[in-house]
């Protein structure tokens, strides 16, 4: 019988502490093995928290799966803040492109109830209205009449 441990770690920056020594340890697994297998799956994520699960099976042996972390910390880091806007409908904190847009939908992939890249990209943009980002400058509403008038469908074509 395998046993499934689901924490979420700093990407690229996970060590044997809490949460992971603590939930890994009564396994009786090495710690140090699996920390290492997690930095290296995450570095790509580095200073995001990245959800993961690592499933232990009756032999000790272990495997480690990465998920993406929120599209809103993804945003953050495409945009190169730290946090949001407390007040997104008034103050703008940020601004990415579309092809930012599109890096962000590239790495959720498999995670939106979309399946098309265009309605996969107004779902980001959605996330970008709550953090107070703009998109190339412009409001979400504006950029949702571009992209149905057609101005990004080279961009957005296909299914995910």
């Amino acid at each position: 019988m395998a046993d499934v441990v689901e924490v979420l770690v700093p990407g690229g920056r996970a060590n044997p502490g809490p949460p992971l020594g603590p939930s890994l340890g009564p396994l009786g697994i090495n710690i140090k093995k699996v920390v290492d297998e997690i930095n290296k799956k995450t570095a790509e994520y580095n200073g995001m928290t990245v959800p993961v699960k690592i499933k232990v099976d009756a032999s000790k042996n272990f495997t480690v799966e990465v998920g993406t972390p929120p599209t809103s910390a993804l945003l953050l880091a495409e945009a190169k803040i730290e946090k949001g806007s407390g007040t997104p409908n008034t103050v703008q904190v940020g601004n990415v492109t579309m092809d930012q847009v599109l890096a962000v939908v590239a790495k959720k992939k498999g995670a939106f109830l979309s399946y098309t890249k265009k309605n996969a990209a107004k779902e980001v943009i959605g996330t970008c209205v709550s953090l107070g980002i703009t998109i190339e400058g412009k409001k979400a509403k504006d950029i949702y009449a571009d992209i149905n008038a057609g101005q990004y469908d080279d961009k957005l074509a296909g299914s995910l």
